[in-house]
């Protein structure tokens, strides 16, 4: 878990943004939640993570598209 965290922190921004548009976001960046949140052992992390995968191909991907735009790094919540 912890290279693939380390593997989507490492993408270059512009990446990053296209992983974040529609159908891609909930898929990709709810995965890197997920795995975020098994790797520090974060139990919210994880509950979000799993909400991001299936609410992020609807909706939340505005918010990671803008975040990512202003930040540089999606949205974490925690």
């Amino acid at each position: 878990m912890k290279d693939l965290v380390k593997f989507f922190d490492g993408l270059p921004w512009i990446v990053k943004l296209i992983l974040a548009l529609p159908g891609l976001d909930g898929i990709c960046w709810g995965i890197y939640r997920v795995a975020k949140g098994l790797h520090k052992k974060d139990n919210v992390m994880l509950i979000v993570g799993i909400i991001w995968i299936f609410a992020g191909i609807f909706i939340l991907w505005v918010i990671d598209f803008i975040t990512i735009l202003l930040n540089k790094k999606p949205t974490v919540f925690a």
